[in-house]
């Protein structure tokens, strides 16, 4: 080069013909030039900028080789839930699915949906800002997931900066990050060279390498990407069907899988489902299934969600894979809520991928049904990720000296008396808030966003806590000071002055967000939000019968007899006391503008409030009686807007629903309107 101006120019032709190979490549599947070709230029960029360090951008080809090893992943809350979908194994769950969602929409004509292969990897979250992509983040428990953006800028598939224009300013691309059966082969091929343990199967390969501490080492792993849909989205309006927002990703770089489609109805998605079936052994990536969501977005806010799911997709998945073994033995594990899980370790079978060695057996009604002893031999299955179970019994090849599994009397961890109640399956530990097997997943559980919001109290923070005995309950939380936090591993004197402060914060709390911490069985944040309007204080809530408390709206006899029986348990009401005593409180529901008075309106809040955040708003319109939904609709009463509102703020106006500033949202909520 003559000059740095034809160094400048070079580069950025370079750039720029390489980032259209990698679209050939990795977007259309359609190569333009052989690798050797493709390295040389690549080879030359890099030249250049060593020669011209000062030139190098974050967003240069050059750039995907990592960074240093970072020391851990930081914790990214996802601004819109990452969700789950429901699942159907069967070609009658996905005709209930498709019969659901004609009827909430009450049209009787065929449903247009977005039809594409599963594909058995990681769900990665993109956020891009200006085009420019700013973060990435692992899905998580679909609340929080890891930072991984060092190591996703690695990644050739996913773009550094979108192409073409109209994108909006701020972008949550949302996809898979997988591995090609071909690449995991020459990975693995790799690995045994290195004398290193291979990978089990192509998503192990793809979750290992994605989350490794050193970006480096991703770097050199052939990570693919694909994009299925959006969360975020601020500042510009996407199109209005599903299939029509996989063609605008792909012409802003994204890579989409080639195999969607729109289909119409049932038929549709059966025969698509049928031909990924057939389809699936000659594809270069895993896939477990099909996934189906209803093509108009319209439609798809008008559906809604359900729990942790979407009421307009669901996944079709493949048939399990099964394997023989034998039942070792049978034990019994506890989980939050007390109930006691059968759980079979077997003699280690390979299947689905995986090697198995436990399996869930659900309850005891499914052993008395299957009739499952200790020392059968069993077909296990697994599909993708579901746990391993037992299918069925081969009785003919049934060992003298099996044994009967039995229920045991007393929790095989804290002793309490288990209960099973007539018509129930599930056996429960009645050990409550006191039992150690329940004592991290309560703690968890307690601390979480929507229940005590106590921010910093995370999974590993919990686990030390209990494994050091410094945490016996959730009472003792309280009288944890910053010395004794800061001695905990990846804790120091910041991190536990600000984690004594968000306790400390947490003090102050709700009645319904206090009920819903506390664990009850099937008491959720609808449930105890209910329950705090109807008895308006604990001490009525704690002494009511069962009769009383079905008076309680949604609250029918089942969820009764759980709260009846939670409030009865001595060592329950020792800990709320113990709780209350160190100054968890809450005010009286109803006696600062506590009345129903929003009973019967829906509420959508887009954009940030100066005087509140997003879950303080909900609580109020809750507190008062009103509901608060994710979604657009006809159905709407208000959406409030505060600064920077999203699309919301437009679907509102096009169907004519009120909007109000954040002014008038309080007038409304003080009852001045």
């Amino acid at each position: 080069m003559s000059s740095k101006q034809d160094a400048v120019e070079r580069i950025e032709a370079l750039r720029r013909e390489i980032e259209y190979h990698n679209r050939r490549y990795y977007v259309e599947d359609n190569p333009a030039i052989p690798d050797a070709e493709y390295d040389r230029l690549m080879r030359e960029l890099e030249a250049l900028e060593a020669g011209h360090p000062e030139l190098v951008t974050p967003d240069s080809p050059t750039q995907r080789v990592g960074g240093p090893a970072a020391e851990g992943f930081a914790e990214v809350r996802h601004e819109v839930p990452m969700l789950s979908l429901e699942n159907a194994f069967s070609d009658e769950e996905l005709e209930a699915f498709d019969r659901r969602v004609r009827e909430r929409l009450e049209r009787e004509t065929a449903i247009e949906y977005c039809a594409e292969p599963k594909l058995d990897g990681l769900a990665l979250s993109l956020l891009y800002r200006d085009g420019a992509l700013a973060r990435a983040a692992t899905r998580g428990d679909g609340t929080a997931g890891e930072d991984v953006t060092a190591n996703v800028r690695t990644i050739r598939a996913v773009p550094l900066r979108l192409t073409g224009d109209g994108w909006p300013p701020r972008l949550e691309v949302r996809g898979e990050v997988y591995m090609t059966r071909h690449g995991f082969e020459r990975l693995n091929l790799r690995m045994g060279r290195e004398q290193q343990r291979a990978f089990v199967n192509p998503r192990n390969a793809a979750a290992g390498s994605l989350r490794q501490l050193d970006p480096q080492v991703t770097a050199q792993r052939p990570l693919r990407f694909y994009a299925y849909g959006c969360g975020l989205v601020e500042g510009s309006q996407l199109p209005d069907r599903q299939l029509d927002l996989l063609e605008r990703l792909k012409d802003w770089g994204l890579p989409v899988s080639p195999l969607v489609r729109r289909v119409t109805g049932l038929d549709g998605c059966l025969g698509y489902y049928r031909e990924m079936a057939q389809r699936r052994d000659s594809l270069d990536f895993d896939i477990d299934g099909v996934v189906f969501k209803v093509d108009r977005t319209d439609y798809q806010r008008e559906l809604g969600f359900v729990a942790r799911a979407p009421r307009w997709a669901i996944a079709h998945k493949f048939p399990a894979e099964e394997a023989l073994t034998k039942i070792r033995e049978v034990e019994f594990q506890v989980g939050r809520t007390g109930a006691l899980t059968p759980v079979a370790r077997l003699e280690p079978v390979f299947v689905g991928g995986v090697t198995v060695s436990n399996a869930t057996l659900h309850n005891m009604d499914e052993i008395e049904r299957k009739d499952v002893r200790i020392g059968d031999v069993v077909y296990v299955r697994r599909a993708g990720d579901v746990i391993p179970e037992i299918v069925r019994v081969v009785t003919e090849r049934r060992p003298p000296g099996v044994r009967r599994i039995e229920l045991p009397e007393r929790c095989p961890v804290c002793g309490a008396e288990v209960e099973r109640a007539e018509g129930e399956a599930v056996a429960r530990c009645t050990g409550g808030l006191a039992c150690e097997a329940q004592r991290k997943e309560s703690l968890k559980h307690f601390a979480s966003r929507r229940a005590m919001d106590i921010d910093g109290l995370g999974e590993k923070l919990v686990d030390q806590l209990v494994d050091r005995g410094l945490v016996r309950d959730a009472s003792d939380l309280y009288g944890l000071d910053a010395g004794t936090l800061a001695g905990l591993e990846r804790m120091g004197e910041k991190s536990a002055a600000n984690l004594v402060a968000a306790i400390d914060h947490s003090r102050q709390t709700t009645l319904a967000r206090f009920l819903h911490a506390l664990g009850i069985r099937e008491v959720g944040e609808a449930t105890a939000q209910a329950l705090a309007g109807h008895f308006g204080d604990l001490d009525p809530l704690m002494e009511a019968d069962p009769e009383t408390l079905t008076q309680v709206p949604d609250v029918g006899p089942v969820i009764a007899g759980h709260i009846h029986r939670f409030f009865r348990q001595a060592h329950n009401r020792r800990v709320i006391q113990a709780l209350r005593d160190r100054g968890v409180r809450w005010e009286r529901a109803g006696a600062a503008g506590g009345s129903q008075r929003l009973a019967g309106r829906t509420f959508v809040l887009t954009g940030a409030l100066e005087s509140m955040t997003r879950d303080e708003a909900r609580e109020a319109i809750q507190r008062r009686g009103g509901r608060v939904t994710g979604g657009v609709s006809g159905r709407t009463s208000y959406v409030v807007a505060g600064e920077d509102p999203g699309s919301k703020l437009e679907r509102a106006r096009e169907l004519g629903v009120d909007v109000l500033d954040e002014a008038a949202f309080l007038r409304l909520l003080g009852g001045q309107q």
